[in-house]
């Protein structure tokens, strides 16, 4: 049995208190837990070592995973409940959580997943990533898109075969012009660039039926209020695309690429774009370099 005393004392921690209002709610894998709560693996693991000590969780092997739940009874359950407030993360611990248990449902992405992973392993001719999304962007149908980011506008151009209007947003004046030269050589009229930050797109209130970020949101200053900036402009029922890097650790490029945020986590980019008032958001990754740093690609969706 528990020791009272001892339990008192591992719950005045707050880290402990916000994995044991996880745990109690959902078994957790410390991977999970590492998405949710935003720490490393080393410290998660040391607080849970102490809580199973204490018998406060128990853990249940799954595949390569330990698997953890809370073990403690309804007194001390309303003791950490009663303290929840108390903790300032518990509150979007348990978005985060809401969305991790949402993935877990989503089969049909797990299936995918797993054929993103073999996909390009053996050489089919003519099989590619790039010949796979030019196809796709065809059976696509959007009236007005909006590509905020878009650098030298290689996406703008693919979905201006399709889209009745594409407006390409970027802050640089050469990559504005170049796209216009090209835009006018591949006979797109559709295809309209503009100068602007994506923090503050020159385009009109709800206008747009499809506003996407292609590595683009990690060179923003204020990430959250580029994707406010992307729900004012949607129109209702409005999709929103971002694609992105997953959090890394590979500083040197911020020198390298300008990056101001090296990647967002998960549950980083699905709460800001939950902040920023859109529902139905989804993530996956779907991508992962096989060569140094290992570069991982995010892909999140929403709707306004």
């Amino acid at each position: 049995m528990p020791s009272i005393l001892n339990s008192l004392k591992m719950i005045s921690d707050p880290t402990r208190i916000r994995i044991l209002l996880l745990v109690e709610k959902e078994p957790l894998s410390v991977a999970e837990l590492q998405q949710i709560l935003g720490m490393g693996q080393s410290r998660i693991s040391t607080q849970l070592s102490q809580l199973k000590k204490e018998h406060l969780v128990t853990d249940q092997r799954s595949g390569k995973n330990n698997i953890y739940s809370a073990s403690i009874s309804p007194d001390l359950s309303k003791i950490i409940n009663d303290a929840a407030p108390e903790v300032p993360e518990s509150e979007s611990d348990l978005a985060s959580l809401r969305h991790i248990l949402r993935k877990r449902k989503d089969q049909a992405r797990a299936y995918f997943d797993n054929l993103a992973g073999k996909f390009g392993r053996e050489y089919v001719p003519g099989r590619s990533w790039k010949g796979l999304a030019e196809a796709m962007l065809k059976i696509l149908n959007y009236d007005t898109v909006a590509d905020l980011g878009a650098g030298e506008g290689t996406l703008s151009q693919l979905l201006a075969q399709r889209a009745s209007k594409v407006i390409a947003i970027d802050n640089s004046p050469k990559m504005v012009s170049f796209g216009q030269s090209l835009a006018q050589e591949n006979n797109l009229p559709n295809l309209e660039y503009r100068l602007g930050d994506i923090e503050s797109p020159p385009i009109e209130d709800s206008s747009v039926d499809l506003a996407i970020f292609s590595q683009a949101l990690h060179h923003a200053e204020h990430p959250q209020r580029a994707l406010q900036e992307a729900y004012r402009i949607l129109k209702p029922n409005g999709r929103l695309i971002v694609l992105d890097l997953l959090q890394h650790t590979f500083e040197k490029a911020r020198d390298l690429y300008f990056d101001t945020w090296l990647g967002f986590s998960e549950v980083q980019l699905a709460e800001m774009i939950t902040t920023a008032n859109f529902n139905n958001v989804e993530t996956a990754i779907v991508d992962r370099e096989e060569i140094p740093p290992n570069f991982q690609t995010l892909l999140a969706s929403a709707t306004k």
